[in-house]
């Protein structure tokens, strides 16, 4: 069972917070960060560590160590956690150098995401919809196909579909509103009428079981007070749901996950824009502003390039170069 955290105590508690409410004045959430601290802070309260000028360069080794990060990703980003931490601390001179010394382990290439094909994703909402309620998670299988029903059909995040309430949907503009989510920003996200369907179906389904169905009551919820946390959704999907869809993984990419879905609706879009004869140029930012991006160059990170997209591309380009012929011949 995880230990209730009950502050920061180590020598970094008061610095810890300090860094954390800048960063948050800044318009950072920092929850991530926020999350990694609280181990380094456990680690030296556990060593005994009295003093910030403890902490040495192998004390900060030995708290990298004991996380075993075999990721070389997960243990660099771990690294430059701590690592901006001390940057700021002696940025307030309250030390003269920073004592991490670590250095980043090298990456190797990044597998590609897995993409989930529509047919797919049409299973992942019959068996989300197939499941059985039990005392804790009433209307279970009404309320997973709800959630994955999001999260494939308009790409949000898991944390943001977590998180909406009921006065986040307009059914009569067919329009979500996301609010305070990555980066402090809120965004209007609009749906079609077979979501929107959708969303009626599960409203009725929630009002007859009598919850409240308004305002700042959380679309998903087991006892009509708490949102569902976004661990719940992410281990229904590896433990009860991925195991049924039986899918094939191709040499060189990552495991099927819930951000799939998110990956998997930027490259549809893509794809659907070369077959419309759309320059994707033209629209990547419309994209961006989709999916919440900061700028089209974070959104480019979810184009993952498949077989379709060359197709529709070299035929896209094949179209064009007659024309470019015609251009330059003199």
């Amino acid at each position: 069972m995880t230990a209730h955290w009950n502050g920061f105590h180590s020598p970094l508690a008061s610095h810890i917070e300090q860094y954390l409410r800048a960063k948050r004045a800044m318009g950072c959430k920092f929850a991530n960060e926020d999350r990694q601290l609280r181990l380094l802070d456990r680690f030296l309260d556990e060593q005994g560590i009295d003093s910030i000028e403890a902490i040495d360069a192998g004390c900060l080794q030995a708290f990298l160590v004991s996380r075993h990060r075999t990721n070389p990703r997960s243990y660099n980003n771990l690294l430059s956690h701590v690592r901006r931490l001390f940057d700021w601390i002696v940025s307030q001179q309250l030390l003269a150098a920073s004592p991490v010394q670590a250095k980043a382990q090298p990456q190797t290439a990044r597998r590609l995401p897995f993409l989930f094909p529509p047919e797919a994703i049409r299973q992942l909402l019959a068996h989300a919809k197939a499941l059985q309620d039990n005392s804790r998670a009433p209307l279970r299988g009404a309320t997973y196909e709800m959630i994955f029903a999001l999260l494939a059909g308009l790409g949000l995040r898991v944390s943001e579909v977590a998180r909406l309430q009921w006065g986040d949907v307009d059914p009569e503009r067919e329009v979500l509103e996301i609010r305070n989510t990555k980066f402090g920003k809120d965004r209007l996200v609009p749906f079609g009428p077979k979501l929107a369907a959708r969303l009626r179906g599960y409203l009725a389904l929630r009002e007859a079981r009598g919850y409240a169905c308004a305002g700042a009551c959380f679309l998903f919820s087991w006892n009509g007070r708490d949102p569902i946390s976004t661990n719940s959704i992410r281990n229904t999907f590896r433990d009860d749901l991925l195991p049924q869809l039986a899918l094939d993984v191709p040499a060189g990419v990552f495991g099927p996950h819930v951000h799939g879905l998110r990956h998997s609706f930027a490259v549809r879009t893509l794809l659907r824009w070369y077959r419309q004869g759309i320059a994707p140029a033209d629209r990547l930012h419309h994209l961006s502003t989709f999916l919440g991006h900061l700028n089209p160059a974070s959104t480019a990170v979810y184009l993952t390039i498949t077989s379709d997209l060359l197709s529709a591309a070299n035929q896209r380009f094949e179209a064009f170069a007659p024309l470019l012929a015609e251009e330059v011949t003199p």
